[in-house]
């Protein structure tokens, strides 16, 4: 399952924060293509799951994924870094 680091649990709350999202709401990792790879997810802010959603609840955040997303992230950690710029940012390592 997949596993989210305290740093992006905090990135998570912000962007649900900066979105004035609604109780329950969680960030929603799908394909975009409707294939298991990691270049084909995407991610965004949803009010709730959909009904074939894995929810992953940690830290106080609410990940969903899609069933794409779960297989290719099954293993992995949800995590946050900044950029060359200062800019924070998800990334997934094993």
């Amino acid at each position: 399952m997949l596993t989210i680091s305290e740093n992006a649990a905090e990135v998570i709350k912000l962007i649900l924060v900066g979105g004035e999202s609604p109780e329950g709401a969680g960030l929603r990792i799908s394909s975009s293509e409707g294939e298991a790879s990691p270049e084909s997810l995407e991610a965004a802010v949803a009010n709730a799951p959909e009904d074939s959603d894995q929810i992953v609840e940690q830290s106080g955040v609410r990940v969903f994924l899609d069933e794409q997303a779960a297989t290719v992230l099954g293993d992995k950690t949800l995590d946050a870094e900044r950029d060359d710029n200062g800019e924070l940012g998800l990334t997934v390592s094993e």
